[in-house]
């Protein structure tokens, strides 16, 4: 019975280890700023000159309140959706003999 518990407790901890691994891959950044508009799926700051546009879910941690005008800092991730792999293309820098 011991040895199961302690393969069982093992495979617990191989799995949590493995998973904190590929989560501390994904590499985190910053944007801080005014927000200038809210929804239900965006937030948009003000970073210098440019409009950030930061997409978010009903999973997305807020602190505070979130709202036009306020400066916050958002921690996001960058995650592919979808890969598009072209053909390559033919050399044309053949040598003529």
């Amino acid at each position: 019975m011991k040895k199961a518990a302690v393969v069982l407790a093992s495979v617990v901890l191989a799995v949590l280890f493995s998973t904190a691994v590929v989560l501390a891959a994904t590499k985190t950044y910053q944007v801080t700023g005014p927000v200038l508009e809210v929804s239900d799926t965006m937030i948009a700051v003000q970073k210098g000159k440019d409009r950030w546009e930061i997409a978010r879910d009903a999973s997305t941690k807020v602190t505070g309140d979130l709202k036009v005008g306020a400066k916050v800092t958002i921690e996001y991730r960058m995650t592919a959706t979808s890969v598009e792999v072209k053909a390559a293309t033919k050399s044309t820098s053949k040598k003529s003999k």
